[in-house]
């Protein structure tokens, strides 16, 4: 028998209606297009250009995760990002490379403003899924709202050229669309409540990565909604 999460999730009849809405518009536009960006994925060389604008989203986000890490008082962090944007900017062509991870051992270190808040101590807060944007908690929905606002890059390019910096991240996550497309369609479309499973995946992989417990149970087991704990239930 398998272990539970627990899960704050008081506005569950609403969130249901968005997934329902993420689903569609997943099955006719994202999906599609994330086809379409990949060639179909087909030859190496398609392939090849998924990963080259996934590369350089992934870049564009590291001035961002600097701030983030600065902000949560985590100075190395901040520091090998800033040499891996540096690199991969310079060496890797606008950051269509990655010489950085590959020749100079400078992963990137994730983070977001809603890891931000949590190390503020701010909690964690309800469930959501929001609209496109998919599954998130109060914190980390706030969390989207802060990276927007914090980001150099949107404060010091020229609008048009912030505008094609948050193009090409949309691109990128398009090409990661792809890039794991059979794994989202098992979840989104083969799963017999894909709510209830991409809540728990959600909670589960974010608790794990700010350290904030969670049960370590398979995420692609079929988990009905019952099989949760929720601890505002009568």
């Amino acid at each position: 028998m398998q272990d539970s999460i627990r899960v704050n999730d008081p506005y569950e009849a609403q969130n249901r209606r968005v997934h329902a809405f993420n689903k569609a518009v997943d099955r006719h536009v994202i999906s599609p297009v994330s086809t379409r960006l990949s060639g179909g994925g087909d030859t190496p060389s398609q392939g090849g250009a998924v990963n080259l604008v996934i590369n350089a989203g992934s870049n564009l986000s590291l001035p961002g995760k600097v701030v983030n890490s600065l902000l949560q008082g985590r100075p190395e962090p901040a520091i090998r990002n800033f040499f891996r944007f540096a690199v991969n900017t310079t060496l890797g062509i606008g950051g269509l490379l990655d010489p950085a991870g590959t020749d100079f051992g400078l992963p990137e270190q994730d983070t977001d403003f809603g890891e931000t808040l949590a190390v503020w101590g701010v909690p964690e807060g309800p469930y959501l899924e929001l609209p496109v944007l998919g599954p998130a908690t109060g914190r980390d929905a706030a969390g989207k709202v802060g990276d927007l606002l914090i980001d150099p890059l949107y404060h010091l390019l020229h609008p048009d050229g912030a505008l094609a910096v948050f193009g090409l991240r949309v691109a990128s996550k398009a090409g990661e669309r792809a890039r794991f497309g059979d794994t989202v369609d098992s979840v989104l479309q083969d799963s017999a409540d894909s709510y209830a499973q991409l809540r728990l995946i959600y909670l589960m992989h974010r608790r794990h990565d700010l350290n904030e417990g969670g049960a370590e149970i398979d995420p692609y087991a079929d988990t009905a909604a019952d099989d949760v704990i929720d601890p505002y239930a009568p």
